[in-house]
């Protein structure tokens, strides 16, 4: 069974114009699925749509909406007009990386609004009639990060860790109901807005950083499967020690050592 046949013909990918986002865009555009695209970006956006409808011949719209204002959710359903979403990635976060009290209260607000809150929102506006047909996804980006405290992440981890508990959570009221739900948990991803950041090498034993389309590839290959996983081999190693094997404070610190190296805090 294809995606479209098994999930439905019109899928929205938000955090679209790039990254992850354009990944998952590409895969499910070649799946013969139809698309909307959301991002704050127009260019990027229109660009990607351009692409994928020239090259899958798909019907691809775009609605440019700034996922960390209050309003994102609603301001997505009607510009939708009636149209159904069959299947939901949510790849958009915004983060900050840096000592919490240098951060400001409304940049905090942003992380908490576009990463926790325009997601929650856009599962509880798709879910009911993907429920009704009994046929659905619903894919959730979330983090290595949010499995413990993450020093000079600590806002973007919390919401991480709140998006991965959702997903959870709703993989267990649905998984008897045809729809399906997952959170993604990646680590460090060769994404523009990764590689903008200019982080340090990694140490010898760090996990490699993965391209988005391992990340998009191993994605579809669980979903349906499992609640939630961890994207790649090393990724899953190490969070397997992190984990099981140290004590919490253990790994907390690790964490905030690696993270204060990498960016030279």
């Amino acid at each position: 069974m294809t995606l479209k046949e098994k999930y439905g013909p019109l899928a929205l990918v938000a955090g679209a114009s790039e990254g992850i986002g354009a990944a998952f865009a590409t895969y499910l555009a070649s799946s013969g699925i139809n698309l909307v695209l959301v991002a704050r970006r127009k260019e990027p956006l229109e660009q990607l749509a351009a692409e994928l409808t020239t090259s899958y011949k798909i019907e691809v719209s775009c609605i440019c909406c700034d996922l960390a204002s209050a309003g994102a959710a609603a301001q997505l359903q009607q510009q939708l007009q009636g149209k159904e979403i069959s299947l939901l990635v949510y790849n958009a976060a915004l983060s900050y990386i840096g000592a919490f009290e240098k951060n400001t209260m409304e940049h905090n607000n942003q992380i908490a609004q576009a990463n926790m809150v325009t997601p929650m929102n856009l599962l509880q506006l798709f879910a009911p009639p993907m429920l009704a047909k009994g046929k659905g996804a619903m894919i959730l980006m979330a983090s290595l990060a949010g499995f413990q405290g993450s020093g000079f992440l600590a806002t973007y981890a919390a919401t991480k860790a709140f998006i991965r508990v959702l997903a959870e959570s709703l993989w267990y009221e649905w998984k008897d109901r045809g729809v399906d739900v997952i959170a993604c948990c990646a680590g460090a991803t060769a994404t523009p807005n990764f590689i903008k950041t200019k982080p340090e090498k990694a140490d010898f034993f760090a996990p490699r950083v993965q391209s988005p389309d391992e990340v998009v590839k191993e994605c579809f290959e669980k979903l349906g499967k499992e609640p939630s996983f961890v994207t790649g081999t090393g990724n899953k190693l190490a969070s397997f020690i992190m984990q099981k094997l140290m004590p919490r404070k253990t790994a907390i610190n690790i964490m905030g050592d690696t993270t204060r190296k990498m960016y030279r805090l």
